[in-house]
């Protein structure tokens, strides 16, 4: 997927022309085409057990995990620079405009984004619409990651990347809520602490999607997220998640893996009684 994008962006962005927003719908049109077709062979040609283990491939799971968990650890064994370092792997804020409460909540709030946009987006594309529901899903998201940026040279291209990936977002980022909301009976943390970040937060974040997984995850261990934050060096303003405190740590980082893991457990839960409900 993004090798195509690449090939195709090199061969399409022209960020001065005035077609550009229809050269990068086009791009995106033709990844899309190519990620279903690709995904409607496989369908039909694997074995069963083969094309679980390309679903499955799809969730991003286990991957975040350890990439969240490797902040814990280094903030915990390391300090401050060994958390900047570690947390500048999944964030694109400036690591050096952190302290270590800062490192600790980026992790926090990368972990709830990313359950969203990695695990219960694809998972909720995989049982609307199979296979090549997922892998366009996959390649939408992938293209937001790619092009839907509001620089000078993806302003105009990205556009159609970054809308397309807020609407289908949208069912996954409530769910993904509802799922920490879960989560929460099951780890200690607060379920109506959730509940009451999520309706009275979510809809200030600047993100159409990421304010409920977001609010859901400090309110749920108490803590408040969001905020304003400095991106490279532009400091970008947002609404807070939650109203907990704001001195969260490497501890918090595991209570939220706690609770991220029980949330998937949840939604694996979900599908499973979808699959026996709706065996066909």
């Amino acid at each position: 997927m993004g090798a195509l994008l690449t090939r195709l962006e090199s061969r399409l962005n022209r960020p001065d022309a005035p077609g550009n927003r229809l050269h990068g719908v086009v791009a995106l049109a033709i990844l899309l085409a190519a990620t279903a077709a690709a995904a409607r062979a496989a369908d039909w040609l694997l074995p069963g057990v083969l094309l679980v283990l390309v679903a499955t491939s799809l969730l991003a799971q286990r991957s975040l995990h350890d990439h969240v968990r490797a902040v814990a650890d280094a903030l915990q064994t390391g300090g401050l620079e060994a958390g900047r370092t570690a947390v500048s792997m999944i964030v694109g804020r400036n690591p050096a405009a952190l302290d270590e409460a800062g490192v600790a909540r980026a992790a926090i709030e990368s972990l709830a984004e990313n359950f969203s946009d990695g695990i219960a987006a694809p998972a909720f594309w995989l049982a609307v619409a199979g296979l090549p529901g997922a892998a366009c899903y996959k390649a939408a998201n992938t293209a937001d990651s790619m092009i839907g940026h509001r620089t000078p040279r993806y302003e105009t291209f990205g556009w159609g990347a970054a809308r397309l990936d807020d609407v289908i977002n949208l069912p996954a980022s409530r769910l993904s809520a509802l799922f920490i909301v879960l989560g929460a009976f099951a780890t200690g943390a607060s379920p109506s602490g959730a509940v009451r970040a999520v309706l009275r937060d979510a809809g200030g974040h600047r993100s159409p999607n990421a304010g409920w997984p977001e609010a859901a995850m400090a309110g749920a261990l108490g803590l408040q997220l969001a905020g304003p934050r400095v991106y490279g060096e532009m400091l970008v303003d947002d609404a807070f998640m939650g109203d907990g405190r704001r001195d969260a740590t490497g501890a918090d980082i595991i209570r939220a893996l706690r609770l991220y893991k029980t949330a998937c457990a949840a939604q694996a839960l979900l599908l499973l009684a979808l699959v026996l409900i709706w065996p066909g």
